[in-house]
């Protein structure tokens, strides 16, 4: 049975749609949802200059006080106000070892919920559900948790704790569904849906922001399209795309007055661009790793996988291959101390895994054969060229090639958004619009505390897309888009 909301017309649009099911989109649908944060009574934050601020309109909810005034000051580890705002309410001191409780309370006023529907491929959790559920989380458990339900809460329920203060992405994956649930948000989510168009109908509007778009936009549409879309509403977006259910495959249309892009980095791999990439054996995901030794594609006597790239997850794909006995070549293009390496920069006794693979990087390259069996290190290293027999050719720092045998290569060197829903590939969204969105160099241009898009009004990015890569910090981008949104819907805020 698929939600009323596909049959839509231009002339009943929902007020928001989400694209992607992960926590950012989780975070949001619970905020528009009703779920209204004010501080509670006679709490104290440790923050001085903060717990001014918050005094001064205790009786209003968070939403709807001035997000760029309760920002305004704060220092952490991201670079979004709002996202520092919302982490250090939620967990006041975390950053210097403290365990202060929020200083928020949660009221449910469903008077106030925004209508609105998620949509994602999978069930809810987004890509978590393509990590191996033993994997650890980078980040600390705590701060894995989303508003209202803390994760440590929910984990004990389950008779069990954080190892080294990290859980598995098992655990978070069953606590996001479990979230969902608990908070009855399942009717705003609509799983198996791949999302094909995201476009403007009209353009009455305008754009936002100083560096709008001319009137050659790739978002502007012709005449008679903006004539027959043409409501009440003004401006509106129609998403396209196609829903898988038990009964098979089906397009949608829907129409929105506002469109939240939450899709994630993950969708598209980073190649290496190199001849022979797109041979069979070669991969791009530690999952065709598990999948190999699920189906017994690789062991212990095969000729070495080669994993590509000096990242978590390439130190992932090198742990599950040492845990199966399997021989592993891996080269990298930096040097084992750089300090731009990611293990350098991680604490020893909280990460004790990847300081592992960090020696045996270092200790076990095939100049100085190290105490390390099945395992080679190629520091300083570019791919050349695989070729159809199985065989991989490298390039050393001094420039001499040498070749390997192999049996399956994993080039494990990141991963982009995929926005083929967008026009121009969302490149026209971006800080720098003559290249691709990328989280870390290039993400979408957003206002900083509403994160609607500056180029166009009504299409707002969260998460990694607006450059939030930490599950603790995307969620400021869902505080300060609910924001927007319910100023807007309410015109008289309390």
């Amino acid at each position: 049975m698929l939600p009323a909301h596909l049959g839509q017309s231009p002339a009943m649009p929902l007020p928001i749609v989400i694209i992607g099911n992960g926590p950012s989109g989780i975070c949001l649908s619970y905020l528009l949802s009703g779920n209204i944060p004010y501080v509670k009574r006679n709490a104290v934050h440790p923050n001085p200059i903060l717990q001014r601020k918050l005094e001064e309109s205790s009786n209003l909810s968070i939403l709807d006080q001035d997000i760029e005034y309760l920002s305004e000051g704060l220092e952490g580890r991201s670079s979004s106000p709002v996202a520092l705002l919302f982490d250090t309410l939620l967990r006041p001191d975390t950053d210097f070892g403290g365990t202060s409780d929020s200083v928020l309370a949660w009221w449910h006023q469903p008077e106030r919920a925004v209508p609105h529907l998620v949509l994602g491929k999978n069930l809810p959790g987004g890509a978590w559900h393509s990590i191996e559920g033993s994997m650890f989380t980078l980040s600390q458990g705590d701060w894995m948790g989303l508003p209202g339900l803390p994760f440590k809460d929910w984990l004990s329920k389950k008779k069990r704790g954080f190892r080294n203060n990290r859980a598995t992405a098992g655990d978070i994956v069953q606590y996001y569904q479990y979230y969902v649930a608990k908070n009855g948000l399942k009717k705003n989510f609509l799983c198996g849906t791949f999302v094909t168009s995201v476009k403007r109908l009209s353009t009455d509007s305008g754009y936002s922001g100083q560096d709008s778009r001319d009137d050659g936009s790739v978002w502007n549409f012709s005449e008679q399209q903006q004539d027959d879309c043409k409501t009440d509403h003004g401006s509106l977006f129609q998403v396209e795309g196609v829903v898988t259910t038990l009964s098979g495959s089906q397009p949608f249309s829907l129409y929105a007055d506002n469109v939240v892009l939450a899709t994630g980095t993950y969708d598209s791999p980073s190649r290496l661009g190199v001849k022979g990439e797109r041979l069979p054996f070669v991969h791009h995901s530690l999952s065709a790793l598990e999948e190999a030794v699920k189906k017994k594609e690789i062991g212990p006597m095969s000729d070495p996988i080669l994993i590509v790239g000096a990242g978590l997850t390439a130190a992932d794909a090198i742990l599950f291959a040492h845990h199966c006995n399997i021989p592993v070549i891996h080269a990298f293009r930096r040097k084992v101390n750089d300090p731009a390496l990611i293990f350098n920069q991680l604490p020893k006794t909280m990460y004790p895994e990847y300081h592992k693979v960090h020696q045996m990087m270092k200790e076990q390259a095939v100049s100085h054969p190290g105490p390390y069996g099945c395992y080679v290190s190629l520091p300083e290293h570019h791919i050349v060229s695989f070729t159809e027999d199985q065989k991989c050719i490298f390039r050393d720092k001094s420039h001499r090639q040498k070749i390997h045998n192999i049996s399956m290569a994993f080039v494990l060197i990141g991963s982009n958004p995929n926005l083929s829903y967008l026009p121009n590939n969302g490149v026209d969204l971006a800080i720098d619009c003559e290249q691709p969105v990328s989280s870390k160099r290039n993400p979408v241009d957003v206002d900083p505390f509403t994160y609607e898009s500056v180029h166009e009004k009504g299409l707002y990015a969260m998460g990694p897309l607006a450059g939030d890569n930490f599950v603790r910090f995307v969620q400021g981008g869902a505080l300060a888009i609910a924001s927007s949104v319910l100023k807007n819907v309410n015109k008289n805020p309390p």
